[in-house]
């Protein structure tokens, strides 16, 4: 390069970089671009952005701009690249250097997820010449935890976690040298000063007993506890786990039994993705994800003979699959030198914590709840500051179907393509997570879980008030619109004088979809089907299909599954035979006990329901599909009662799955739908019936009815939508495959766009996005007229 050039022209000019750009490496990557291009300056991280000043000639400025986009680091994401000329300095401000963190005005930046270990650090983790080998908290600025340790913004490290372990002065060498991987990595440490594994036997918090110290002792025992066929609690990334031989059907009852878990599937965590492969059948597009920097548990189909315990996942095709995402992970799973112990290749690992309760996460409450759900600890002794379950996601058709949205997306931001004031949107109450927008982005927290328990809740409002530590508070909230959720009773009084919007629930659903897809304003029909949802009329929605004008904030109920009575309310959630017979009575079919929901019941419990029908009493009407799928899963003697949320739908789609492909010149069962745009599901009720009775294969009919559900979707899409081309398919029951890809052909063969979920989950899980979304439109649309039902 001509250096006089530089002398004889200089150009300064000041750059502001926002998006997630702390946390994954960038100010290292501008360190040796402007190196690279004989660049002076400096750079340096505030509150809001990463803060840029180059000095030299213009063609290589010019160049740098190119490059600070297309070269970014892997795990960047930059929304917006601000700059100005400003008068150059005359020492050109070289050499071009890293500078201390300061305030900065403006949205806080983004907070970056953690990240699984990446390949650099595995190869030195088993690499006997390498300072780091076996040093289970390995770590560089390309990968590691992030999001589960960070207290404070700009990110630095006397403001995570690790800021109680001084660098030794080989670390710090490597902190400060530019041409280290590990330049400026906060989280660095290695065996001489960073944090601690031990294994204790028993529950590990009684006083007294004894510790296995040193990683490897620790890590052998750990191994020898379970190749026995104990129960072992690990420490990760963002909480505890349970884990246990994937192969001993004792050790995975006894686990199950522990956390009270009922027949709900196990994931389990393989060695790596040779080793998933001889578990799992796996397409490319799910290795992909599988080993992505996320790391999330991923759904794949079971090999026959795959050699895990039938009771990981109780009677269904489907394995939850994860490969290691920490350092402990590949060292559990590997052989620990010197020790003669098994070597498990795969093991079942589930949060710690009995069912419906948070993951445990602290030191404290590790030592509150673990003396009961686990036979030893693998523990160490760097903090969580944030807890963090695991992703779960479907690959359908080549992209992501997010069913839990946490440990490796979480916190990163959604675009809304909006500016709005700061809303906080309280989700919903299974499946928690909340929203918190700054400016045009929108915060989507972690798994919360089910907001029945108090644990629950205090994990909620410590989660909360973390999010809003580092980005702000909200200046109004935004809750479902049902009088009886916690959320919602949460927001009403927090919220004080600061504005409260209620939202329907289905409508936050569709919504949800337009935002992750930023596409908010465009007209949509929403198709969303879920299990409970509260209506504008005090009704049980569930069959929704809305329309959405350029107004997203508003929309009209064009059609609906036509109501049934609901009776018990969360009494026949629980026990599908109450829908199937409420179904079988609106269709005029007799309880004959032929029938498997009748067979199901006994003598009380059948007069009981029968008396509830007939009077009224405890009987809600509802239009929920989801209660369908449930009435349907038990006129196939296929799930009576159910012991966790959607058993019964989901082995109706097992079962479904099974069949051949239906004869097209057969009159399968189907739903009608009338000219007020409701679907009736009584003639499907009485067909089906009467073809079990003629000795139709279950799996036939169940295959029938998850094609009668798409036709009947593309028939009341095509009678209400009117000019609207787009569709979104939203709400728990799309986590359907079989239904989601069924409906998504036959509207693409309709000349409809479809749109489902890729970032947040279609189940309740991504409702706090759409409240959030719904809350900011509303705010900067003015008034809001009634939304109609």
């Amino acid at each position: 390069m001509d250096t006089t050039a530089v002398e004889l022209a200089p150009t300064r000019r000041r750059f502001t970089v926002t998006g997630v750009v702390q946390g994954v490496g960038f100010r290292p990557f501008v360190h040796r671009l402007a190196h690279e291009l004989h660049l002076g300056g400096l750079v340096g991280n505030d509150s809001a952005a990463v803060f840029i000043e180059v000095q030299g000639a213009a063609p290589a400025i010019d160049e740098f701009v190119r490059r600070l986009r297309d070269e970014a680091p892997p795990l960047a994401a930059i929304a917006d690249v601000g700059w100005a000329d400003v008068p150059p300095e005359p020492d050109r401000g070289t050499p071009f250097r890293i500078v201390a963190s300061r305030a900065g005005d403006g949205a806080a930046t983004a907070v970056p997820a953690d990240v699984a270990v990446c390949d650099d650090c595995l190869r030195e983790l088993f690499d006997p010449a390498d300072r780091r080998h076996r040093h289970p908290f390995i770590t560089c600025t390309n990968c590691g935890p992030r999001f589960t340790i960070i207290r404070a913004l700009p990110y630095d490290r006397p403001d995570t976690t690790m800021a109680g372990f001084e660098l030794c002065h080989r670390c710090a060498a490597e902190y400060h040298d530019p041409a280290d991987r590990r330049f400026h990595a906060q989280p660095v440490a290695c065996p001489d000063c960073g944090p601690s594994l031990w294994f204790t036997d028993g529950q590990g918090f009684t006083e007294g007993q004894d510790r296995v110290t040193g990683a490897d002792a620790a890590l052998a025992a750990a191994q020898r506890a379970l190749g026995a066929g104990r129960v072992v609690a690990i420490k990760g990334i963002g909480g505890y786990h349970l884990a246990c031989a994937a192969d001993d059907e004792s050790a995975v009852a006894d686990l199950r039994s522990r956390k009270a878990r009922g027949g709900k599937p196990f994931a389990v965590l393989v060695r790596d993705l040779d080793v998933a492969r001889r578990y799992a059948e796996i397409d490319a597009a799910e290795a992909a994800v599988l080993c992505s920097p996320a790391r999330p548990v991923v759904l794949v189909r079971r090999r026959p003979g795959a050699p895990v315990a039938a009771g990981v996942a109780p009677g269904s095709p489907l394995l939850g699959i994860v490969l290691p995402y920490s350092p402990v992970h590949h060292l559990l799973l590997a052989p620990v030198p010197g020790a003669d112990t098994d070597v498990p290749e795969a093991i079942v690992l589930t949060s710690a914590n009995r069912s419906d309760e948070p993951i445990c996460f602290t030191t404290e409450d590790a030592a509150n709840r673990l003396p009961a759900l686990c036979d030893g600890v693998l523990d160490h002794d760097r903090p969580i500051h944030v807890a963090c379950d695991d992703s779960v996601v479907r690959v359908v058709d080549g992209h992501e179907l997010p069913i839990r949205r946490s440990r490796g997306y979480a916190p990163l931001p959604v675009d809304l393509r909006l500016d709005g004031p700061p809303v906080l949107a309280v989700g919903a109450e299974l499946k928690n997570t909340f929203c918190l927008t700054d400016g045009r982005r929108a915060f989507c927290s972690a798994h919360v879980g089910d907001m029945g328990t108090l644990e629950t809740l205090q994990a909620f409002e410590r989660s909360v008030a973390q999010l809003c530590d580092l980005r702000g508070a909200p200046a109004r909230l935004v809750a479902d619109l049902h009088p009886a959720y916690l959320t919602s009773a949460w927001a009403e009084r927090r919220a004080g004088d600061r504005p409260l919007d209620l939202v329907q629930h289905h409508h936050a659903h569709i919504v949800s979809l337009l935002a992750e897809h930023g596409r908010l304003g465009v007209p949509i029909i929403g198709v969303a089907f879920d299990g409970t949802g509260y209506g504008n009329d005090a009704t049980v929605w569930g069959g929704e299909i809305l329309v959405l004008g350029s107004d997203s904030h508003r929309f009209v109920r064009a059609g609906h599954l036509a109501a049934v009575p609901l009776p018990g309310g969360d009494h026949s959630v629980r026990n599908p035979w109450r829908m199937a017979l409420s179904h079988l009575r609106a269709a005029g079919v007799e309880w004959a006990d032929d029938l498997a929901p009748v067979r199901a019941a006994t003598p009380a419990e059948l007069a009981a329901l029968r008396s509830q029908l007939d009077t009224g009493v405890g009987c809600v009407p509802t239009t929920s599909m989801g209660r369908l799928f449930d009435a349907i899963a038990s006129l196939f003697d296929v799930r009576h009662r159910t012991g966790y949320e959607g058993q019964a739908a989901i082995e109706l789609e097992v079962l479904a799955a099974e069949a051949d492909d239906l004869a097209v010149d057969v009159a399968w069962p189907s739903l009608a739908v009338h000219a007020d745009g409701s679907i009736d599901a009584a003639p499907l009720v009485r067909d089906t019936v009467s073809a079990l009775r003629a000795g139709v294969a279950p799996a036939q009919l169940a295959r029938a009815f998850h094609v009668a559900v798409a036709a009947a979707v593309v028939t009341v899409v095509g009678q209400v939508g009117g000019t609207v081309r787009t569709v979104g398919l939203s709400g728990g029951v799309f986590q359907n495959v079989l239904l989601l890809q069924e409906c998504r052909r036959r509207l693409a063969a309709a000349g409809y766009e479809v749109l489902t979920h890729r970032l947040v989950p279609p189940n309740d899980g991504g409702l706090a996005l759409g409240q959030a979304a719904v809350s900011v439109l509303a705010a900067t649309a003015g008034p809001a007229s009634d939304q109609e039902g």
